[in-house]
C-alpha cells in the first residue's frame, strides 16, 4: 500500500508542478491519465482563484474532455484552437533521451496530434516510468482500423513482438476514434524505436503508434518530495 501512495503522491507532485508552465491567455493541449488528472486539477483551481485568465484547452481524449467540464476549464477543438502554447501529458515509459511510450490510455491518436500542433510538449511522470530502453517495462500501444485487424498479427511478430488485442471484459477495446488497439510486447525492449516507428508508419491499417520519438521539450518528474525537471538539452534546471 506504501508504493502505491508513494506512487499517488509523485503522480500529484509532478502533476501540480507543471502548473508552473502555463501562462494567463494560453492554450493548452491536455492530456489523459491519472498524472495529468492532478494536472488539471491544479488548473481548475488556479482558474477559480482567478490566478490564471484566458486559458483555452484542447482535450485529447473524451475522458479529459468530461474532466475538464467538471473542472469548469474552457475547452476548444483542435482546429479552433489553431495553434497551441503548450501541450501537457503523461507518458508509460521515458527513456534517456526522453524519448516515450504512450497510449495505455487508450488516447495516443489524439495526444499525438495534439503534441503536433504544440510549440512545446511537457511530460509529467512518476519515477516508475524511467526505463533504460522503450519497451522494457510496457508493451507498445498500436492503433489499428477494426476491418481485418488479425491479419496485422504476422506482421507485428515479424518485428520481434507479441501482439495482443486489447480487451475490456473479453471485448475489444474502441478508441475514441472507433478503433482497435494491439498491444505490442517486446521481451527485451525495442531494440531500434526509429526502425519500428517507420515500419509501423508504412503498414496500411495501422493508424497510429505509442512511440513518441524526439518531441518531449521537458519532463517532470515528481520525485522524493520534491520535482525534478529535465529538458531535452541535457539541462536540470
Amino acid at each position: 500500500m506504501a508504493v502505491v501512495e508513494g506512487t499517488e503522491s509523485a503522480k500529484e507532485l509532478a502533476g501540480r508542478h507543471a502548473l508552473n508552465e502555463v501562462r494567463s491567455g494560453m492554450t493548452l493541449g491536455l492530456g489523459t491519465g491519472s498524472t495529468v488528472r492532478w494536472f488539471l486539477e491544479a488548473l481548475g483551481e488556479a482558474l477559480r482563484e482567478d490566478r490564471l485568465r484566458d486559458i483555452r484547452g484542447v482535450p485529447t481524449s473524451v475522458e479529459t474532455e468530461e474532466r475538464c467540464r467538471q473542472l469548469r476549464i474552457p475547452l476548444v477543438t483542435l482546429p479552433e484552437a489553431g495553434r497551441i502554447d503548450v501541450a501537457v501529458d503523461g507518458a508509460d515509459e521515458v527513456d534517456p533521451s526522453l524519448d516515450l511510450v504512450k497510449g495505455l490510455g487508450g488516447a495516443l491518436l489524439r495526444e499525438k496530434m495534439v503534441v503536433q500542433a504544440a510549440e512545446r510538449f511537457v511530460v509529467i511522470v512518476d519515477p516508475g516510468k524511467l526505463v533504460r530502453g522503450l519497451g522494457r517495462k510496457a508493451p507498445l500501444p498500436v492503433e489499428v482500423v477494426p476491418f481485418g485487424w488479425e491479419a496485422h498479427l504476422r506482421f507485428f511478430r515479424g518485428l520481434g513482438s507479441e501482439p495482443e488485442l486489447r480487451r475490456v471484459a473479453g471485448e475489444p477495446f474502441v478508441s475514441d476514434n472507433g478503433n482497435y488497439i494491439v498491444d505490442l510486447s517486446f521481451s527485451n525492449g525495442i531494440p531500434d524505436p526509429e526502425a519500428l516507428d517507420r515500419a509501423l508508419a508504412h503498414r496500411a491499417g495501422v493508424v497510429e503508434s505509442g512511440l513518441f520519438l524526439g518531441v518531449a521539450d521537458r519532463i517532470i518528474l515528481g520525485e522524493a518530495g520534491k520535482p525534478k525537471v529535465l529538458d531535452r538539452t541535457g539541462r536540470t534546471p
